[in-house]
């Protein structure tokens, strides 16, 4: 078990359980490991005989839909690095039938599967998980419109709102998502991190050498440009300007500080909808809770929206 808290975002845990491991087990507690998950990641392995993994998935699903009905499965079609795109394609729909008509066989219409494509030779591994933990952010509609509002008033091809430790984008604009763009984004990353460690804060090694305050520029060789600023330690904002429109760098910067100062608020929201929940659970004063919703909860809302 780990425990994921790299921002006010991505907060959750990942359980891991190795293929042999027979979690329908008695000595297992089932309503533990499923009461609580927002989402069941089933792992199969691509370039391997399959049939005993749909098996395990369709047994996986009908046990963990029974116990909570809200999860999200989503199925990682792994191992598909050194094969031809048609291999590809086929796996995934032999796959996606298959498991479909198991899941109609057991009486589990309404059960939807995500399937996606992984290698850890590329980017792929990133982008999947990035559209799973979207799933887990009850604010992520708040921040595609933000981030739309962004590159509307600001000429931007696309932006990604990444999480700079896991390079997990948590949100992005409306425009579709293209690998190359998002490897390059990560790619710029990673860069910054290295250099900001090696040339950053030489003086006061206590003091991180990525914050609030970095930023950096590349320009490409077809006109162009990658544009990375910070919005938190653990937040950047990394975006894909065309050279011309990168001329109006200070329209750029002011649509930034107030995407900046909108996605601090959805924070404070964030927090506040966090406290609430801890005192619907421990308050026994009902007048007092009613008090708290109608102060900071709602005062809130009233800024966000202004």
């Amino acid at each position: 078990k780990d425990d994921i808290n790299n921002n006010s975002f991505v907060q959750f845990q990942i359980w891991d359980f190795p293929g042999q491991i027979d979690f329908f087990d008695p000595t297992f507690d089932s309503d533990m490991i499923f009461g609580g998950c927002g989402a069941l990641v089933f792992v199969i392995d691509a370039q391997d005989d399959y049939v005993e993994a749909l098996t395990k998935l369709n047994q996986t699903v009908t046990k963990a839909h029974k116990v909570n009905p809200r999860i999200k499965f989503e199925v990682f079609i792994h191992k598909v690095d050194g094969v031809s795109d048609d291999f590809k394609m086929e796996s995934q729909r032999d796959i996606h039938s298959r498991a479909t008509d198991d899941l109609i066989d057991a009486g589990l219409e309404g059960v939807h599967l995500n399937f996606h494509l992984t290698s850890i030779y590329d980017h792929s591994i990133f982008e999947a998980f990035s559209k799973v933990v979207q799933k887990l952010i009850p604010q992520l509609a708040a921040l595609e419109n933000l981030l739309n509002l962004f590159i509307h008033n600001s000429g931007i091809e696309k932006a990604f709102l990444f999480d700079v430790v896991s390079k997990i984008y948590i949100a992005t604009d409306a425009t579709p998502v293209d690998m190359q763009s998002y490897e390059l984004c990560c790619d710029m990353i990673d860069v910054v991190i290295d250099l900001s460690c090696i040339y950053g804060s030489r003086d006061n090694p206590d003091v991180p050498a990525f914050d609030n305050q970095s930023s950096s520029i590349i320009k490409m060789n077809n006109s162009t440009v990658l544009y990375l600023r910070e919005v938190n330690k653990f937040l950047a904002l990394v975006c894909i300007i065309r050279e011309e429109s990168f001329s109006r760098q200070g329209v750029i910067d002011y649509n930034f500080l107030c995407f900046r100062e909108a996605i601090t608020q959805v924070f404070e929201l964030r927090f506040k909808h966090q406290k609430l929940e801890a005192i619907e659970q421990d308050s026994d004063n009902l007048e007092d809770l009613r008090d708290f919703e109608r102060g900071d909860v709602i005062s809130s809302m009233k800024r966000f929206q202004d």
